[in-house]
């Protein structure tokens, strides 16, 4: 039920809506604080309705990066209102079909949709990183430090109750430098299957907010990784094949980057598994970290210098 509040707003922002017509359906969107409506007007037309809160301070530029991203060609929904002093954002419908939503199809039908996703994701980190946006921190030593600490603590400690020190294996500080050094690119820094809707046989782009300066290996990461979905060793080879003949890249580091930031990718979200599961009373993600423990297990094993961690991940 959409509260009476929200539906006056609508209705001043679209005069010609008949409040009698309106039907609403309320959306549920991962471990997000915001909260997200299907509007339906009647005669087929549909809106979403966002409604969001001060707690996380990236939700209040969301409509912001949406109109960058909008001018430079990139697929994301139209923003048809913004009232920034109520925290309320009107958006196009893309409808309910995202890449998640292709996960059991063969791959030769959904590759295709990995593929226009790639697309996109290549025209994005083609664009200026130097920008007048505000956008998020940029990845650098401290937020991969980061993202490393936030899965010893959250996933390894408080889900497993192993306690692990992360300077007791030098390689991660290794990997945190050699990132960092690296040009950054800008990037969706939440690539995932649930934030890629399907729409006119094309892949557009959603909850962009947490967009900053990157790494694009940390998308593709993201994407190829998704423990939301399975895709085989080969599959992820030769998407990154396809990414590399889109965007045109012939760096001889290209794959050695793409696993590390792999392994940044997947123990951010085993620690936002544990965070959500266990502090915030989202028992509904605890379900992922088997899959992305898996995941983990596996870009470890590539690597050189990791053989505690891999032991200590072996033994859960």
């Amino acid at each position: 039920m959409l509260p009476t509040s929200l539906l006056d707003h609508t209705c001043a922002k679209f005069p010609d809506f008949a409040p009698e017509d309106i039907a609403v359906t309320p959306l549920e969107k991962g471990g997000s604080d915001r909260k997200f409506y299907r509007i339906d007007t009647g005669g087929g037309r549909s809106l979403i309705l966002v409604k969001y809160g001060d707690q996380r301070e990236e939700n209040r530029h969301y409509v912001e990066v949406a109109h960058f991203l909008a001018d430079r060609g990139i697929n994301i929904p139209q923003i048809y209102h913004h009232d920034a002093s109520e925290g309320l954002i009107w958006m196009q419908d893309l409808g309910e079909i995202d890449l998640w939503a292709h996960r059991n199809e063969p791959w030769e039908t959904r590759k295709v949709y990995y593929q226009k996703t790639l697309d996109q994701a290549a025209r994005l980190h083609a664009l200026d990183p130097q920008t007048s946006l505000q956008l998020q921190p940029i990845f650098d030593s401290h937020l991969y430090q980061w993202e490393q600490n936030y899965f010893f603590e959250n996933c390894l400690g408080l889900h497993f109750g192993i306690e692990f020190e992360a300077s007791s294996i030098p390689m991660l500080e290794t990997i945190r430098e050699r990132l960092s050094e690296q040009p950054r690119v800008l990037i969706h820094r939440d690539f995932q299957s649930q934030n890629i809707m399907v729409r006119d046989e094309d892949a557009w782009l959603i909850d962009f907010q947490g967009m900053r300066p990157g790494l694009l290996q940390y998308d593709l990461a993201s994407l190829l990784y998704d423990p939301y979905v399975d895709l085989t060793k080969s599959e992820r080879s030769e998407m990154l094949t396809y990414y590399q003949s889109v965007a045109d890249i012939a760096d001889p580091n290209f794959t050695r980057t793409f696993h590390d930031c792999a392994l940044q990718r997947l123990m951010q979200a085993l620690g936002a598994y544990g965070f959500l599961g266990h502090h915030k009373g989202k028992p509904e993600f605890l379900r992922h970290i088997p899959k992305a423990l898996a995941s983990l297990r596996e870009v470890i094993g590539e690597m050189q210098g990791m053989e505690k961690l891999s032991n200590i991940l072996e033994a859960l």
